[in-house]
């Protein structure tokens, strides 16, 4: 699997402009979209989640997990964190979402500047 990529959120990103919430926090469809390809460890989350502090991070899983979005799976030494089935169908209507706000990133710029 390859590496995340450092710059996969940048700061003005459709994600960041999505005029809606989705899972317990702002930073949840972040960590479901780092999820996306297959389980990753907290380490590998944090590349592209930089801007999310570590509180607020382990804040977002925890409760991902408390209402079954994602699963943590502890082994010796080493913590993944994966979607679950119900977590894989929150990433399907979650690309539909960003694919919305790609086709209406003009707007939303132009709504956040007014």
């Amino acid at each position: 699997m390859e590496p995340l990529r450092a710059d996969m959120f940048e700061e003005i990103c459709p994600s960041s402009l999505l005029p809606f919430r989705v899972g317990p926090d702002k930073w949840a469809a972040l960590v479901i979209r780092c999820l996306e390809a297959g389980p990753r460890r907290y380490s590998e989350l944090r590349v592209p989640l930089a801007r999310v502090s570590p509180k607020a991070l382990t804040h977002s899983l925890r409760a991902l997990e408390r209402d079954g979005f994602i699963r943590r799976t502890e082994q010796p030494r080493r913590v993944t964190y994966e979607l679950t089935p119900l977590g894989q169908g929150l990433f399907e209507q979650l690309q539909l979402l960003c694919d919305w706000a790609s086709d209406n990133w003009d707007n939303l710029l132009d709504a956040r500047e007014a």
